[in-house]
């Protein structure tokens, strides 16, 4: 039924899965958006390591700035790593390596990275702490851990529909049944002082879709995920919302989105650890 995240402890799942309402939503990552928290910390010539690079445009920027040659991507399956893969080529940015593995179980040696990033990736692991150990093993002593995480229940919007009340409780609802934590973002401190890391700089930042072109864009991902892709599949297998329903809520997105008050913020956690 599921896209199984081959390799993560307790054979977690990734909720949203990678079709095209996904990935479209994916590929207007940048480092400016993205990783804002991290990039006065890059300089040319450093190895770099972005766990779960995804659609790949976040792990582009990031191997334009440290140069492509010392960064490497990875990915949970080969699936996933050939989306980065396509990315990346498309960008003319071959020279960036991209591997698979598990984020519990680095496949790499003790202090081989000068950055670790994870971005909206410790949400989804099973055992959240043991991946940052790992980050903090293959850092180099006093390199940086980088990680960002969305905290769906700090996630707020108006108008103050049901629909959209609904569409959180469901997603909710289905990440944690697939072992992952959809309020990362407020326990990145935590997790990092339990994963050993004694200097922390926490910090905070938002998504905010109240345009036209963003509330569409977010409202038609948001949509797409309700009627097809795995979230979809695992609402109808579990018996939380049959079609009619998802298909009513799908539409009650879009129609938040035309609305000219129309309002939507993400929040985001947000950590730089030293190793």
């Amino acid at each position: 039924m599921h896209e199984q995240l081959e390799g993560i402890e307790g054979g977690g799942l990734y909720t949203h899965g990678y079709g095209e309402a996904v990935l479209a939503s994916h590929r207007h990552r940048t480092a400016q958006n993205s990783a804002a928290h991290l990039l006065p910390h890059l300089e040319e010539g450093m190895r770099l390591l972005d766990v779960g690079s995804g659609a790949g445009t976040l792990t582009a920027d990031l191997a334009r700035i440290v140069g492509p040659s010392g960064v490497v991507a990875l990915e949970v399956h080969e699936g996933a790593a050939a989306i980065t893969r396509t990315e990346l080529a498309r960008q003319g940015l071959g020279e960036v390596e991209v591997r698979v593995g598990d984020a519990h179980r680095l496949p790499f040696e003790d202090d081989s990275f000068d950055v670790v990033h994870a971005h909206q990736v410790l949400q989804h692991l099973s055992d959240p702490v043991r991946a940052l150990e790992q980050f903090r093993r293959v850092t180099r002593p006093a390199g940086i851990v980088a990680v960002r995480d969305s905290d769906y229940e700090g996630f707020r919007w108006w108008p103050e529909l049901p629909s959209l009340e609904r569409w959180l409780a469901l997603y909710l609802r289905a990440a944690r049944r697939n072992g992952g934590t959809p309020d990362a973002g407020r326990r990145l401190l935590a997790w990092a002082h339990e994963a050993g890391f004694e200097e922390v700089s926490p910090s905070a930042s938002t998504w905010l879709h109240a345009t036209p072109e963003t509330r569409r864009g977010w409202a038609s991902t948001c949509a797409g995920r309700l009627v097809v892709g795995p979230f979809a599949e695992q609402l109808e297998h579990e018996g939380w919302a049959d079609a009619d329903e998802r298909a009513a809520l799908a539409e009650g997105f879009r129609d938040w989105a035309e609305q000219r008050e129309a309002w939507f913020v993400l929040l985001h956690g947000e950590i730089i650890a030293r190793a």
